[in-house]
């Protein structure tokens, strides 16, 4: 079945960085726009970022745009998050999934940016 493990959270001060992996498993990775979301406590998930089967086209959202990159590796089934520039309004939990057939939402993996 698909499923998504997400990792690589944990605790920063503003203007640190962290790097996000997400394993998917259960499909054709290869085949799939990838994208990261993310929600914070009490809004509703929001995209972040997504990449295209080869990884030669990415997008962003506009509040994230030049901090974060996304990234894949097809032989791994992974897709990567580097985080870049940390600002406390990024504290959310950030999950992965597929654009277009999306599959159950993984655990996610916590990033909280506080001083």
């Amino acid at each position: 079945q698909v499923q998504f493990v997400e990792s690589g959270g944990g605790l920063v001060q503003p203007g640190e960085s962290l790097r996000l992996s997400c394993a998917g498993s259960g499909f054709t990775f290869s085949a799939f726009v990838m994208e990261w979301y993310r929600q914070a406590p009490g809004k509703e998930r929001e995209w972040v970022a997504a990449i295209i089967s080869d990884g030669d086209q990415t997008m962003y959202a506009d509040n994230v745009k030049g901090r974060f990159t996304i990234s894949r590796d097809n032989a791994k089934n992974q897709v990567y998050l580097q985080m870049n520039n940390l600002k406390p309004e990024d504290t959310a939990v950030y999950y992965c999934n597929r654009r277009y057939v999306p599959g159950p939402w993984g655990q996610g993996t916590q990033v909280t940016v506080s001083s």
